[in-house]
């Protein structure tokens, strides 16, 4: 899927002071970034972060009340050809149930001049060639998936948006949607992902977006945002872990227990545990730095902008 023709503006979407109020509320205040073509952009944010809207208004659903979005250099809503510069997944259940796949496609392509052949294409790349004649109506929430990145899909999009793609998919589509996302990025489109799924925005996203309360958070690469949101530790393995334990509390260092002979040290480096454990003749077997998990970095960043806590049970 390769960017068209002739087209002089690159394949990106740019934000800009993006705003939108709902009466009194904010959903959006200031919104400011650039989501890069070649690369797998991931968008995340708690519940009511003002993701959902910010996809409305980069999709032209909902106007900004200051601010402004451009696709691919030019206002989308005015785009003369919207389903090759945008293509979307939304809201995949957003489908007339009665109607086969195939059907629901091709009165889709109808619309924007594309035929049986692309169809057939896209039917094809997301795998529902044997259902690809079955009714919408009685498909499984992950083929339901599949059907609406057909529909992002059909135009030849140069730029990519998805809401949660991976909702609703076995282990296999999970890994396609993986794969077929770095593949539009490695073919030079824009992907913007929104996900709660840490674990594969981990794999997948190259560059993060994430806002809070309609705020941004961060514009960074992944690594990035996890090492400038929290600090690695050194873990060390030694059978003499409890008097290393000892030796390095008492130079600063905070040192927990992490499994038989294993400790985990926060505040020290490893060049100093190192120095430590040598001139003290504690023998070390493993001796290595452990960066945070992205979801631990993202919980870390965030928690002042959830909307929604629970509160965790406590044994009585």
């Amino acid at each position: 899927m390769t960017a068209i023709e002739g087209e002089k503006q690159p394949a990106m979407i740019e934000v800009e002071n993006l705003t939108k109020h709902y009466g009194d509320r904010v959903a959006v205040a200031n919104l400011t970034f650039t989501v890069q073509p070649g690369i797998v952009t991931g968008f995340l944010g708690p519940n009511g972060a003002g993701k959902s809207t910010t996809l409305r208004m980069i999709a032209g659903l909902d106007k900004p009340t200051r601010g402004r979005v451009r696709v691919n250099g030019r206002d989308y809503v005015s785009s003369p050809a919207p389903m090759a510069e945008l293509g979307l997944l939304l809201e995949a259940r957003a489908t007339h149930r009665g109607r086969s796949a195939r059907d629901h496609l091709l009165a889709i392509g109808q619309t924007a001049g594309f035929g049986r052949a692309r169809v057939a294409e896209v039917i094809q790349l997301v795998g529902l060639n044997d259902v690809a004649g079955k009714r919408v109506g009685g498909f499984s929430l992950g083929m339901g998936q599949r059907l609406g990145i057909a529909v992002a899909l059909l135009g030849r999009p140069r730029t990519i948006v998805l809401d949660e793609p991976v909702n609703g998919l076995d282990p296999e589509g999970v890994r396609w949607i993986r794969l077929l996302m770095r593949s539009l990025a490695d073919q030079g489109c824009t992907v913007f992902v929104s996900s709660h799924l840490m674990s594969e925005m981990a794999q997948t996203a190259t560059n993060l977006i994430v806002i809070g309360r309609g705020r941004l958070i961060a514009d960074s690469t992944v690594e990035r945002f996890i090492t400038t949101t929290t600090s690695a530790s050194v873990v060390v393995r030694s059978p003499e872990a409890a008097r290393l334990r000892g030796l390095l509390s008492r130079v600063g260092g905070t040192v927990t227990a992490d499994g038989p002979d294993v400790l985990r040290v926060d505040g020290l480096t490893t060049e100093k545990v190192s120095t430590i454990a040598s001139q003290a003749s504690v023998p070390v077997f493993e001796l290595r730095i452990e960066q945070a998990s992205l979801e631990e970095a993202y919980m870390q960043a965030t928690h002042d902008s959830v909307e929604y806590t629970a509160r965790q049970e406590t044994s009585r």
